[in-house]
């Protein structure tokens, strides 16, 4: 029994991975797919699951920061088949180090912006409860909020 695939348009994978039209014929035209793009009655561009499947992995190892030369060639070795596992391996954990260390980078820009967020909430808590009246004792000399130490009213 032969088994009957789907066939997509370029614009039904576009809206189901969110690459536009113009980035998959882009990776179609730099080898980025496994297998050759089929093509249907007056040259349309048709795609199955498995081409989706892949785009998937693509559009995850773009978005670490993988370059295109590292991706095509980690293409490559898939489309080649069984044997090169090491190669394939090898290629996986230099661009694991990488975001690894993106991840670290990313973690101390995170800590200086939350405490930056911390310090600015506080400033404001502060303001806010200085502006607010006192409500045990009548106001002298009107509505005008105390000064911090160091700041001009």
């Amino acid at each position: 029994m032969v088994e009957v695939t789907a066939s997509l348009s370029i614009g039904q994978v576009a809206e189901r991975t969110g690459l536009s039209v113009h980035t998959l014929r882009f990776y179609e035209q730099e080898g980025l797919f496994i297998s050759p793009v089929h093509r249907g009655p007056g040259g349309r561009r048709s795609y199955t699951e498995d081409d989706v499947d892949w785009l998937n992995v693509c559009i995850i190892l773009r978005a670490s920061g993988m370059p295109l030369p590292e991706l095509r060639r980690y293409t490559d070795l898939v489309r080649e088949g069984a044997g090169n596992e090491e190669e394939r391996l090898a290629l996986l954990r230099e661009h694991h180090g990488r975001v690894t260390t993106q991840i670290g980078r990313l973690t101390q820009c995170l800590d200086l912006i939350t405490f930056k967020v911390g310090v600015y909430e506080d400033l404001l808590d502060q303001d806010r409860h200085a502006a607010e009246p006192d409500r045990r004792r009548p106001s002298v000399g009107g509505d005008v909020p105390a000064s911090r130490p160091g700041t001009s009213a």
